[in-house]
């Protein structure tokens, strides 16, 4: 995420003719209001979606993610259906999963341009999530590592929610340390 970020700025200064401390200024104000810096961007400055994830997501992603495995086996004993929901495109969630090898665990790939560029935490997004998958939000486990996207799923929705690698948060569900107690998580739930 950190090479993101930097992407992220450096498209607000190459692109945008801002300075890096105009650019960082922006990019937080956007992730405050707006959910994401790609949807102030749009709202505010006009900018095309495509272009910016095309140019933010050009990492390579194989010196930041490992293959795993371990979670590709522990998602297999998970007995629910899963879906990738993120405020990334598509193209990037399916380069970090084929990485990570789970990609055969989720049946779908909700992604920013699903939501019509509505991103977590906006209420929409869920609305979204839901429809697209044809499920009740009373129904699902969201699973996150940001308190800001797990809040309005539970509070709003009725989601359960789980915090990834965070400390109890007030809107939180459970919070576990690592993914790959996911599993044990899961199982007590579902008893």
């Amino acid at each position: 995420m950190s090479e993101i970020v930097r992407r992220i700025r450096l498209y607000m200064t190459d692109r945008m003719g801002l300075s890096e401390d105009e650019a960082a200024a922006l990019r937080k104000r956007f992730l405050a209001q707006y959910g994401t810096a790609l949807r102030g961007l749009q709202v505010e400055c006009n900018v095309d979606a495509h272009d910016y994830l095309a140019f933010v997501h050009d990492v390579p992603v194989a010196d930041y993610v490992a293959s795993a495995p371990q979670l590709d086996a522990m998602l297999d004993r998970i007995p629910l259906p899963k879906a990738i929901f993120t405020n990334a495109d598509a193209a990037h969630a399916g380069r970090v999963m084929d990485r990570l090898g789970v990609t055969r665990r989720f049946d779908k790939i909700v992604d920013i341009h699903a939501l019509d560029y509505n991103c977590k935490p906006s209420p929409e997004s869920y609305q979204i999530l839901c429809s697209i998958l044809g499920v009740s939000p009373q129904a699902c486990i969201l699973v996150d590592d940001m308190v800001r996207n797990l809040r309005p799923a539970r509070e709003l929705f009725g989601m359960t929610t789980v915090l990834v690698d965070g400390e109890k948060a007030d809107g939180v569900d459970y919070v576990i340390g690592d993914v790959g107690e996911l599993e044990h998580l899961v199982n007590r739930l579902l008893v």
